[in-house]
């Protein structure tokens, strides 16, 4: 079957975007499901919407998303978050919402809601984070997309912001993911292909505690709609693919209001200090098959040891060369895979740096799904 059957016919369907609603305007409701993924559906609403509150309650059916059993299947969804919708414009809309059980608790796979806790207990700390997505582009056979079929590119080295044929591949789906990502109000600060042919980065912010894994969320979704149109699948795998090539991750850069200020590396280097003795913790939230990608080769640390240093690509932890040359500013924590839920990762990084609190738990969320 050749390639251009799998993409979607834009240019017939312009014509029908271009109809009046007649004042109808369609919510696009996005949550993340019990394997990791993202799930939406749409519904019509009968007037514009210009906050969160004026969206109703919705449901679905959790017994098709591994968020409920047969017998008892509705998960409710509670909006959070509204974005303009790239793909229908207009005053159409896209809405991040979170999931609840029927008795009103949150679902085990809703980790937005202890996350924000946190961040609204600490929110005085006014902690920022910035996160660099890493993934992987497929064809619609699971080849690498650009690969040669059944062989392998040369060796790494020319792709990492590389420009020309031979050297990027797709960057039309990279320029379009852009674009949508503005145009939805995404933080997002920028983009360049990685040192795996075919891998490429995005990266989001800085934002301010849970405004951050919402943003993360919905600029990879907005990655699959737009992967959609040009027949390309987005991989998260942290290693998809053996062998000599670089992994994916998705570097988690941090700073609070007191290290973004002048002498911020003394509070830099005491939150390293309280990370080093909760590496393990973290670690079990950092993202699903984390141990294929950190191995210590491919400008990773070690899974097991926790390690930081100043411009050191290797560590646990980097502390940028200009931050240490100035005093103050951010560190940047190279564990988290490309997979992380990054309200996981923010919500443990916020409890670790600036203190627990008694009504929530970042460790033990991930024991929550296997419950």
């Amino acid at each position: 079957m050749a390639e251009t059957e799998h993409m979607q016919k834009t240019a017939i369907l312009q014509k029908f975007l271009d109809l009046d609603q007649r004042g109808s305007v369609i919510a696009e409701y996005v949550w993340i499901d019990g394997t990791g993924n993202m799930r939406s559906k749409g519904r019509t609403l009968n007037k514009k919407i210009t906050s969160v509150e004026q969206l109703p309650e919705w449901n679905f059916d959790g017994s098709s998303t591994n968020q409920a059993p047969g017998h008892d299947s509705d998960i409710y969804l509670k909006p959070v978050a509204l974005y303009p919708d790239p793909f229908r414009g207009g005053d159409n809309i896209v809405v991040l919402a979170e999931c609840f059980n029927n008795d009103g608790t949150p679902n085990k796979f809703n980790h937005r809601h202890e996350a924000a806790k946190l961040f609204n207990a600490h929110k005085d700390e006014e902690i920022w984070f910035g996160l660099e997505q890493e993934y992987t582009l497929f064809d619609m056979y699971d080849n690498v997309y650009g690969w040669p079929k059944g062989g392998f590119p040369a060796p790494q080295g020319p792709y990492y912001c590389g420009v020309g044929a031979g050297k990027v591949y797709a960057r039309d789906v990279i320029e379009a993911h852009y674009r949508a990502c503005l145009y939805a109000g995404i933080n997002l600060s920028g983009i360049n292909a990685e040192v795996m042919p075919s891998q490429w980065e995005f990266q989001v912010g800085p934002c301010t505690g849970i405004a951050m894994g919402d943003q993360l969320w919905m600029a990879r979704y907005f990655l699959h709609r737009v992967a959609e149109e040009f027949g390309v699948k987005i991989s998260f795998h942290p290693k998809p693919l053996k062998g000599d090539w670089n992994g994916a991750g998705c570097h988690t850069n941090v700073s609070t209001k007191n290290m973004r200020a002048p002498g911020g590396m003394k509070y830099i280097d005491e939150a390293i200090e309280k990370l080093s003795k909760r590496h393990l913790e973290h670690i079990k939230l950092y993202g699903a098959d984390n141990e294929l990608r950190l191995t210590g080769r491919h400008e990773t640390a070690s899974m097991t040891a926790f390690s930081a240093g100043v411009a050191n690509r290797g560590a646990s932890i980097r502390i940028p060369r200009a931050v240490a040359r100035e005093g103050y500013g951010y560190f940047e924590d190279r564990r988290p895979a490309s997979n992380i839920d990054p309200y996981l990762v923010t919500g443990i990084m916020c409890e670790t740096v600036c203190g627990a609190i008694d009504d929530a738990d970042m460790s033990k969320e991930f024991d929550r799904e296997s419950s």
